[in-house]
């Protein structure tokens, strides 16, 4: 008997800026779909970014949400930055604490219009890296993996992390569509962890592992259109891709929302930490302290 399997207290992960997450027992593999909508027009409406800006952001915004929702620990961040020395888009950052979602790109405005309406990755960052770094709130541990910046996508460098850095076999969709009505992406994570979830060793873990294949190859099958289509909810694009599996069992996730943390109450406390004469070094003419956030395209005024 196929079944899948939902949690009846959580409301269901369909429409915009939500999570579900899911697992095939029989398959050893989790996984994660997400789909953005009014969350990732808010981030991106902070800056005026010009079409490729939008897309990669975009795109980074959707993988960093699949995989924050990894994180057991409910006050935990996870973090991706891309950054380089010599590219077009020297620094990508995005974050996600407890369903909020923030990201900011800095990038070389004359020379991306050099590039065209669609440029690639290695056009827009060169040689740079992937960091990717778990904080853990209730433990205090944090965690990092760095590669390099390679492949047609952030999706497959983060797939190239999680195999370097944590022996984790993964595949990673992401899909992005701009219409009248705004931005809309979505993404599917899946990963492969033979013997359990919970903690036990890994053992086996490979890519021709034959659950790995199995899984992988139904996951990659999964169109881009599928993934935006607000009229498909995110449980029936897994039961559309596994169907077939004896059990699917599937929980919606956190509801998403943008994070930005910047407060003047946020600043102050951070500027207390920093010495007298360095404060005094900061104050403008009127004696006010100016800080400009990048994530959100605000100025806060710190008089303190």
């Amino acid at each position: 008997m196929r079944t899948i399997e939902l949690n009846e207290q959580v409301q269901p992960s369909t429409g915009f800026d939500r999570v579900l997450h899911f697992t095939l027992p029989d398959r050893n593999a989790r996984g994660r779909a997400v789909r953005l909508g009014p969350v990732l027009d808010t981030i991106l409406s902070a800056h005026a970014y010009p079409a490729p800006i939008r897309q990669i952001l975009a795109e980074a915004l959707v993988v960093t949400a699949l995989l924050g929702s990894l994180l057991k620990d409910q006050d935990g961040q996870l973090t991706l930055q891309a950054q380089t020395q010599d590219g077009v888009v020297d620094l990508l950052v995005c974050d996600y604490r407890n369903g909020e979602l923030r990201g900011y790109v800095r990038h070389d405005r004359a020379r991306l219009d050099e590039l065209g309406p669609t440029p690639s990755l290695f056009s827009l960052f060169g040689e740079g890296y992937l960091a990717i770094t778990f904080d853990l709130a209730a433990t205090g541990q944090r965690y990092q993996g760095v590669v390099p910046l390679e492949g047609n996508s952030l999706a497959e460098a983060c797939e190239s992390y999680f195999m370097q850095s944590e022996q984790v076999p993964s595949l990673i969709r992401v899909g992005v569509r701009n219409t009248p009505a705004g931005c809309v992406a979505g993404g599917l994570l899946l990963q492969h962890l033979p013997e359990g979830e919970e903690g036990r060793e890994r053992l086996h873990v490979q890519l021709d592992h034959p659950e790995w294949e199995h899984v992988s190859i139904l996951g990659a099958s999964v169109k881009e259109a599928e993934l935006v289509d607000p009229a498909l909810d995110l449980e029936s694009i897994v039961w559309r891709l596994f169907h077939e599996e004896r059990e699917i069992r599937a929980e919606p996730g956190l509801v998403l929302s943008r994070g930005c943390r910047c407060t003047v109450e946020h600043y102050r406390d951070v500027l207390s930490r920093f010495g007298a004469e360095e404060r005094a070094d900061m104050k403008n003419d009127d004696g006010l302290i100016i800080v400009d956030c990048a994530f959100c395209s605000r100025e806060f005024e710190i008089d303190l």
